[in-house]
């Protein structure tokens, strides 16, 4: 079943027809198939006969096959577009101003087209809804099982990172007002309610606010930091340095191009699921640009005194105002994660059961208690590692490298084998995954070694505490 030339696929990405008699468009499920059936005697083909999770929708209480590609693609900014952003003025400090930038536009277009690859992945395999089926795909159920423990555990710490950084927001907004731990907690709460809702649609118009959030309170940054600079200002166009903080700085910019692992359940909430391309070419485009200006303005007024979050790199009063602008993009991006964690455990637990579609007592009890468990040791991993760019760090280390990079690679691998010299443009191809496959090994063995070795080089005493984090 796997599929192997390209010109096979193209057609799946346009032939739709309605269904469902709501007059709406949908991919043809017999052509998106024939792409996966099409070579290869139909390797796999047993994946054929599996429909997608929601199944029919027709009549059903709870719909999920309900956003617009806009939608989908404010929903994915929103996710995308919020802590990454704040570390990176920090990064261009760490490693200078040049090769800062070239790493963020090539890793930026790489993440382009290896979100492309889950794309058509997902079209070879309409059932695929996570991480978890499409690691089924490729090794059955042990896959299965990696897949899906790797992205709840990546979920959960990114989480982690969007408590963390509420906790910092209200030290900053309020003047630590009480103790670092209670703001946490209340995040927490907060966090867990705005997670209720089940479906994706509901999430896309508050995502809009979200990015109004996280642009708004950027640009008073930017301007904070230009009406103000730094003392004493010094700009490098290359630093000298060793390899641990380098790819510390390396991790936090795989982190900001992080939210493929959220990008199978996205699409599988699309209307029209061919659209995909266009809501991703709006979120690289909206995101490349976005980093370069907010990492370059904020560096070239504060140098090597940035701090990360870059929020906190303002006046006592700016940072105020910027941490309460970018309050909605915090909790916003956190409930998309939290969203996409539980939804992978609540249809594990019941595709193809009336509870899907059907509002029952136990479908929102088990909603409630799914997000409410995430969302709990979320908040403990965030008062665990209380340091911004080291928990990011860590997270991209051990599984952006390979949600956003090396699988991507292994996916176009799996869907093109046997095709690999088939001409120059495959080959090329060919070429290409494996260098991909190749950085995501190196961000992950290289990252993990640094992010580590920053952990236990932090001062005692920080985790578990009351202290003032805003100023870290």
């Amino acid at each position: 079943m796997s599929p192997n030339s390209e010109s096979s696929f193209k057609p799946s990405y346009d032939s739709v027809v309605p269904r469902h008699g709501d007059g709406r468009e949908h991919p043809d499920p017999e052509k998106t198939r024939s792409y996966s059936q099409s070579s290869n005697g139909g390797r796999n083909s047993k994946w054929a006969s599996k429909e997608d999770p929601f199944g029919d929708e027709e009549g059903a209480e709870v719909k999920y096959r309900t956003m617009r590609w806009w939608q989908a693609a404010m929903v994915m900014i929103a996710e995308t577009i919020s802590l990454g952003i704040l570390s990176l003025p920090s990064v261009l400090a760490a490693i200078g101003l040049v090769p800062g930038v070239i790493l963020l536009i090539g890793l930026g277009i790489i993440a382009t087209y290896t979100g492309y690859v889950l794309g058509q992945f997902k079209l070879a395999y309409p059932h695929v809804h996570n991480m978890a089926d499409a690691g089924e795909v490729l090794l059955g159920p042990v896959g299965r099982e990696i897949g899906g423990a790797a992205q709840t555990i990546f979920l959960i710490f990114t989480m982690g990172s969007h408590i963390l950084t509420f906790t910092i927001a209200m030290n900053a907004i309020t003047g630590h007002a009480t103790c670092t731990i209670v703001w946490g907690v209340i995040g927490f709460v907060v966090l867990w309610i705005f997670t209720l809702p089940r479906t994706l649609k509901k999430v896309s118009y508050l995502s809009i606010g979200s990015f109004i959030s996280i642009c708004g309170a950027v640009f008073i940054t930017m301007i904070g930091v230009g009406v103000d600079p730094a003392p004493n200002l010094h700009l490098d166009a290359t630093v000298s340095t060793t390899l641990a903080p380098a790819f510390l700085s390396v991790s936090n910019i795989v982190f900001a191009y992080a939210g493929h692992v959220s990008f199978f359940s996205f699409i599988s909430e699309f209307r029209d699921p061919t659209e995909f391309p266009k809501a991703l070419f709006l979120l690289q485009a909206t995101d490349i640009s976005m980093y370069l200006v907010v990492a370059v303005v904020t560096y070239r007024y504060t140098g090597s005194e940035v701090s990360s979050p870059a929020l906190s790199s303002t006046s006592h009063v700016v940072m105020k105002v910027a941490y309460g602008i970018a309050l909605p993009t915090i909790l916003l991006a956190g409930v998309i994660y939290g969203h996409v964690a539980s939804k992978y455990v609540y249809v594990r637990l019941f595709r193809g059961t009336k509870h899907m579609a059907q509002r029952t007592w136990t479908s929102f009890g088990s909603w409630a208690a799914i997000t409410l468990t995430f969302w709990l040791i979320a908040w403990v991993i965030a008062e665990s590692i209380p340091v911004f760019n080291n928990l990011l760090s860590l997270i991209s280390a051990l599984f952006a490298s390979w949600f956003t990079y090396g699988l991507s690679a292994v996916f176009w691998l799996f869907l093109n084998w046997g095709q690999y010299g088939r001409d120059w443009k495959k080959m090329s191809l060919t070429a290409l995954n494996i260098i991909i496959f190749g950085i995501g090994a190196a961000v992950c063995g290289i990252g993990l070694y640094a992010s580590g070795k920053s952990i236990h080089d932090e001062k005692g005493g920080g985790s578990w505490t009351c202290a003032d984090t805003s100023s870290t």
